[in-house]
């Protein structure tokens, strides 16, 4: 019997907004789609907040027994600039800055994505479409829309009728938002514009002359709106309805609002039974922005080489960190926030290592298997990660106390408390084991803390050759010494 049988979810469908009981339109099996990244540049920290939220979920469906078909696409074309319907691709506006193929582009960033996604041990998706590899597929659904009366064709663009999909169906029920709002919040086009209403969106669009990537389609030669590809590839592979489709906030309104139009325009059905969507990252209580310079990178993060944080973080302090907010809460990334979630993630660590030495009783003083579904119902209380993290530092403290006699467990309840941990820890937050004392990391920080006290004695005893001979030895070895008001910190290149 399959463990889902005994834990019942509840998931907070972003369509209803409501926490409701999941139930899979096929027992056993869930189907799960979440918006993957445009690769046009390297990836967002904060997309992969909501990457990490959906491997989470991913995981702990898995881990109950359901057979999951998780599909994550790549948009590798079609995605405009300020997801808009018109302007530069932004694939091709990267190639042309640098003067290579926008393919070259898709190709590195892919790449970057894959890798970082590694080393943030991420499950890889069931299956991963691309935009480009599913041109067919996406012309077959326009014609659809078409023949259903809700898509018309103007100088080789064709874009979705939204006032006379309205007068049918409910455009806005996701993102709680009604046409009229929306007409009267619009400003007026110019002339230029194709489209009958502003609140139409492109299905498919003539590629300009000086447009590299393009497609014959019975229109014209260009290239698909960008919401049409992630309903195109998700009922491909999951079919015309399915359990699960996941994003970040940011994508409610309009892309997956339009999916929802897309699909019952041409299938005449609601596509998806629980819409779920991670919240936003923010840093330093600011919305991240390039505009701005208040953002970081994964890579910036990972090795401290910015101006945000004092050292250089692992990727399981960060998997921890991101576990200790709900996938639906805005999350503040701070140093001291991630220097705060370290010290815990060592701890439950340090308290993990001590798992195997310890000692069965006669007799178990702790109701282990109290303990265990109290896991469960976290979890299944919309993958609730923060209480499931509030049990596992309730079991370490079970740890000390059984290693120091203060507690007991019975053999099989040794071996259950044992295999509890292990799968929450590692099966379903997907931390990978460490240690205080291994961690290179540590051993640098520590190394480094050192001289840069030295370098602070020197500059006390105005010894400044040698303060300057600390700073620049170490920056020959790509160490970055930096000296700002609450001491020197450091950033390793």
């Amino acid at each position: 019997m399959h463990l889902f049988q005994h834990q019942q979810i509840k998931i907070y469908n972003s369509l209803t907004g409501e926490k409701e009981t999941f139930k899979p339109i096929n027992e056993g099996y869930v189907g799960m789609y979440v918006c993957g990244p445009t690769v046009y540049s390297n990836v967002h920290l904060g997309n992969v907040r909501t990457f990490m939220s959906f491997d989470m979920i991913f995981r702990y469906l898995k881990h109950l027994g359901y057979k999951v078909r998780y599909v994550r696409n790549i948009t590798d074309a079609g995605h405009l600039e300020n997801d808009a319907d018109a302007g530069e691709d932004k694939i091709t506006k990267k190639a042309r800055l640098e003067q290579i193929e926008p393919m070259e582009v898709v190709q590195r960033y892919t790449v970057d994505f894959h890798n970082i996604l590694n080393t943030f041990n991420f499950l890889p998706p069931s299956i991963e479409p691309t935009a480009t590899g599913h041109i067919i597929e996406q012309i077959e659904l326009i014609k659809s829309i078409i023949d259903n009366g809700f898509a018309y064709e103007v100088n080789g663009s064709v874009y979705f009728d939204v006032h006379k999909f309205n007068e049918t169906n409910d455009y806005g029920k996701l993102s709680k938002r009604k046409l009229d709002d929306l007409i009267h919040n619009t400003r007026e086009l110019d002339g230029q514009s194709d489209k009958k209403n502003p609140q139409d969106f492109a299905l498919w669009k003539k590629a300009e002359p000086q447009h590299i990537m393009r497609w014959p389609s019975p229109w014209s030669d260009g290239f698909p709106g960008w919401h049409l590809e992630c309903t195109a590839m998700s009922t491909k592979y999951l079919g015309e309805q399915f359990d699960i489709h996941g994003g970040g906030m940011d994508l409610k309104f309009p892309h997956h609002e339009c999916e929802i139009a897309q699909n019952e325009a041409a299938k005449g059905k609601s596509p998806v039974n629980y819409w779920m969507h991670a919240n936003m990252l923010e840093l330093n209580g600011q919305r991240m922005s390039k505009t701005t310079g208040n953002t970081v990178n994964p890579d910036e993060l990972l090795s401290g080489n910015n101006k945000f944080f004092s050292k250089a973080y692992g990727p399981s302090v960060i998997r921890f960190f991101n576990a200790q907010s709900s996938y639906r809460s805005v999350l503040d990334l701070t140093d001291d926030g991630l220097l705060a979630s370290e010290k815990g993630f060592y701890r439950l660590m340090d308290a993990v290592n001590l798992l195997d030495g310890l000692k069965a009783s006669e007799t178990s003083t702790i109701d282990v298997n109290t303990w265990k579904q109290k896991c469960y119902d976290a979890m299944n209380d919309d993958f609730n990660s923060p209480i499931l993290i509030s049990h596992l530092f309730e079991a370490s403290k079970y740890i000390n106390q059984i290693k120091e006699g203060s507690e007991t467990l019975s053999a099989e309840d040794l071996n259950l408390f044992k295999t509890t941990i292990n799968i929450f820890v590692f099966d379903v937050l997907g931390l990978e084991n460490a240690s205080k004392s291994d961690s290179g990391t540590d051993k640098l920080s520590g190394a480094v803390d050192i001289l840069i006290k030295l370098r602070q004695e020197a500059r006390a005893n105005k010894d400044f050759a040698l303060s300057d001979k600390i700073r620049d030895e170490l920056a020959e070895v790509g160490i970055q010494l930096k000296d700002g008001k609450d001491g020197t910190t450091f950033s390793v290149n």
